[in-house]
């Protein structure tokens, strides 16, 4: 039977080891004529204008991704009146009143585990198996998403399973989760971290954070 969720984005579960995982968030900002749709549970970077923005908007392949955006808040150019959103849906899509920021809030912990559902067939069990401590990118489904949810619709790039150092994304593990075991079918949710994180001590370069070709 087909899997019930099949791309979800980067959706956080806890994290490494036996921290205390407190759901926490960071607040940065987002331009507020930024036109890039920023979805939640999407990887977000930080640019050198101090704000935040999807990832494949840095230039220069060398970014590391900061996190995961989990939802933002403005304030209404019409109303007055502050807004909340789970995502951003681009400056064209919103009045801003520009003498306030737009806040966005993003899971930021370098040690955070996400959740995260493959985007094609990975065999069986066995073979996903073999793809824990190895690395994947999400492609170019890492800038997608919903409307209508506000959700991201990227998912973890099987073909781009590998051991290559600057993939983004390291596997650590298979989530067990009955909805989701077709193991046949894309939708299996794979355990994983940030490879290149910003707020590491110590961090791989970015893993093509620039190609809108190749995805991230």
């Amino acid at each position: 039977m087909a899997n019930q969720e099949t791309a979800f984005g980067l959706r956080p579960i806890g994290l490494v080891g036996n921290g205390v995982n407190s759901t926490g968030v960071t607040q940065y900002e987002i331009a507020s004529n930024n036109t890039n749709p920023i979805f939640q549970f999407s990887l977000c970077v930080p640019t050198a204008a101090g704000v935040i923005d999807h990832a494949g908007a840095t230039s220069g392949g060398t970014t590391p991704a900061l996190g995961v955006l989990m939802g933002v808040e403005y304030v209404d150019s019409g109303t007055k009146k502050v807004v909340f959103k789970n995502y951003w849906p681009g400056s064209n899509n919103v009045s801003v009143d520009t003498n306030f920021p737009v806040k966005a809030f993003v899971a930021d912990n370098p040690n955070q585990l996400f959740k995260v559902a493959t985007d094609a067939t990975i065999t069986n069990r066995a073979t996903a198996l073999t793809a824990v401590f190895a690395n994947a990118s999400l492609g170019t489904s890492a800038r997608t998403g919903s409307t209508n949810t506000g959700n991201s619709n990227s998912a973890l790039d099987v073909s781009s399973i590998n051991t290559t150092a600057t993939l983004p994304l390291r596997i650590v593990g298979i989530m067990d989760d009955e909805a989701n075991s077709d193991f046949a079918a894309a939708g299996i949710p794979l355990i994983v971290r940030i490879n290149a994180h910003f707020n590491a001590t110590t961090s791989r370069f970015d893993s093509q954070t620039t190609a809108t070709t190749t995805g991230v």
